[in-house]
């Protein structure tokens, strides 16, 4: 039986093993800190096997910070963190497909890798400013003490002394702690991220300029799509030079950029329509308009007479002959219309002859297209944009909107800066798959769960949502925790979701120096697991560490006196009682599970554990067995 690795997956390692794939040779062995061996990437080998593709020297592009690699290493760590579930504070908790997970977001970023590793297609994240200013969520001010910054960026050597005198008129310690805070929280989540997936981030002109270039370097510059000014107010006051009443929304993909699509607006969206709307009756129409079926087939090469002048297929006639041979024949010379298209667009208006020359109107929902039965006809587009860089220059995607959205349910937790739902609901719409996963992991008061669930409404999608929120207190009886107050918020609103907390392990520490062990303490690790730790505590331990989604269905049934949870049908079997029944074995193996888990203390000894698998092989060859 196998042992369940109970943590997160472990990213250095199985970056190593893709090195590996790649140049086997550049992967060695080493011992780590307890004496064990594991894979090291020999990065010398790697360089001398990119040649002169590796960075030589001190002068590389780059963008860095006292604090980056340790970000870089905590990112790469595992976790042995687990989520507990919390039914009690759940809707709907069988049958709904939206998660809502309380505590620290890299934790529970860590342990997502496994089971939501390139499944999550939008995500929005609403971050510290780094001003100082906000209330909630996590502190909004990462400067650091600058003999602190002097160390980690080696201003100071080991005794304190000054090693370089450092410009008094920047201050960097103000954002390095910010920019790591970020840095490895992003390089989690594009691990979530699908190949189709987006990221949108709201930032300030504070942290804008150092949010893209650590994007730049973690999504890549080409990945880069948009920024986005957000009018937050048009009320204020400022001591000294202008107001500032704007933020920003960056916008980056992971993979493709062909994801976004026009958003359909109702007829009184454009202020000016063209002449064939009212004569729409007249002509055979159909939706949506394909342009690229217009035929142009037909002779090209014909004159046209209008009002004594003729127009030649070209500006001048005998150019246009010497040309027609030549390498430049048909390209720009030549009427992009046939002549019986030209004179059913002259027919109804689309021709124009103005100083000589003659233009083709544009339309905004109208076109002219092959009619199947012969000839031409006039269709109609849809009335649809793709998202403008200025569209949320508008008070309906202002702070105050927000905050009037808040005070419309009635829940007394004030949030300085909140963003409106309308802000989210647009992102969401330019996005083409209307059931995408949608991730908030800065989630406060949980705008983008109520932006999800009015989107649905509004065009019918299917989006489910993800949220993550470190449980701050608020100071409200009503509401504890910011995530009390979201979680009600998304109640209101008609939602219903999963809740889990992140907290420590299920299982017991039994990493203790020989000296540290004890009569007492070795009493204590007969069972490996910790006496609060409940059935469902352990099995959504196993779903996370199976890889499976923390929305699997769920089931209990009690087979001869025993407690036996099914998830995803035949996906996981579990049962964590004592003694386990040969009977109840044989039954658990009949449903052919993909894996089957049980509790290492369910077995009296290996007898017992070899008769388990002996029954499994007989009756389910094809499922794991695993012990905790």
């Amino acid at each position: 039986m196998d042992k369940m690795r109970m943590e997160s997956m472990d990213l250095a390692k199985i970056g190593a093993e893709k090195i590996g794939q790649l140049f086997p040779n550049c992967v060695t062995e080493t011992r780590d800190a307890q004496g064990n061996w594991k894979k090291t990437v020999n990065l010398e080998m790697l360089r001398q096997m990119l040649a002169e593709e590796a960075a030589e020297g001190p002068e590389t592009y780059e963008f860095t910070w006292p604090g980056k690699r340790a970000a870089i290493a905590k990112a790469n760590a595992p976790t042995r963190k687990t989520l507990r579930p919390a039914p009690e504070k759940s809707v709907r908790w069988e049958g709904t497909k939206n998660l809502y997970l309380e505590g620290d977001n890299v934790d529970a970023l860590k342990l997502l890798q496994k089971g939501y590793m390139g499944k999550v297609q939008v995500i929005y994240i609403d971050p510290p400013y780094n001003t100082g200013n906000d209330s909630f969520v996590y502190p909004d001010d990462f400067s650091e003490s600058q003999r602190e910054h002097e160390r980690a960026a080696g201003v100071r050597d080991m005794e304190e002394n000054r090693v370089f005198t450092e410009n008094p008129g920047t201050h960097p310690r103000f954002h390095s702690r910010w920019c790591s805070m970020i840095f490895e929280r992003l390089l989690l989540a594009r691990n979530l991220l699908a190949d189709d997936g987006v990221i949108f981030l709201s930032i300030d002109d504070n942290e804008k300029t150092n949010l893209m270039k650590i994007c730049d370097e973690v999504f890549g510059e080409n990945q880069f799509v948009a920024v986005f000014p957000r009018l937050t107010t048009k009320s204020g006051k400022t001591p000294l030079t202008y107001m500032v009443s704007h933020d920003y929304v960056l916008c980056y993909v992971k993979l493709r950029k062909d994801i976004f699509v026009g958003k359909t607006y109702a007829d009184d969206s454009y202020k000016y329509e063209d002449e064939f709307v009212a004569e729409r009756g007249k002509y055979n129409l159909k939706q949506p308009l394909d342009c690229n079926s217009i035929s142009y087939a037909g002779s090209l090469d014909y004159p046209i007479e209008h009002e004594g002048v003729t127009y030649y297929p070209g500006s001048d006639p005998e150019k246009y002959r010497e040309r027609k041979s030549g390498k430049h024949a048909g390209r720009d010379y030549a009427w992009r219309w046939s002549k019986e298209l030209y004179e059913f667009g002259l027919a109804n208006g689309w021709i124009v002859f103005q100083n000589g020359r003659i233009y083709t109107k544009g339309y905004l929902n109208a076109a002219i297209e092959k009619n199947p039965a012969g000839g031409y006809q006039i269709v109609y587009r849809e009335k649809t944009r793709k998202m403008s860089t200025i569209d949320f220059i508008d008070n309906a995607y202002s702070n105050d909107a927000a905050k009037k959205q808040l005070a419309a349910y009635q829940i007394p937790v004030r949030f300085d800066y909140p963003k409106p739902t309308e802000l989210i609901e647009e992102l969401l719409a330019s996005y083409y798959d209307k059931n995408a996963l949608v991730m908030d992991f800065f989630s406060g008061s949980a705008t983008a769960a109520d932006a999800v669930i009015r989107q649905n409404a509004r065009d019918g999608g299917e989006r489910t949502f993800l949220l993550v929120q470190y449980p701050e207190e608020t100071g409200s009886a009503a509401f504890p925790t910011i995530c009390d107050m979201a979680q009600e918020r998304i109640r209101r609103a008609g939602g219903d979701f999963r809740v889990f907390r992140v907290d420590a392990s299920n299982m017991k520490e039994t990493y203790f120096l020989p000296q540290e062990y004890s009569f007492e303490r070795l009493q204590g690790l007969e069972a490996n697991i910790k006496e609060d730790r409940t059935a469902m505590d352990l099995l959504f331990g196993c779903v996370l560490d199976w890889g499976l989604p923390l929305t699997i269905s769920h089931q209990e049934q009690i087979i001869d006196g025993c407690t036996v949870h099914i998830c995803g049908g035949r996906e996981l079997i579990a049962c964590f009682d004592e003694n386990i029944p040969e009977e109840v074995i044989a039954k658990m193996a009949q449903g052919r599970p993909r894996c089957a888990v049980f509790r290492d203390g369910c077995f009296l000894g290996s007898p017992e554990k070899i008769n388990v698998e002996e029954i499994f092989r007989r009756l389910s060859p094809g499922t794991r067995i695993k012990v905790i």
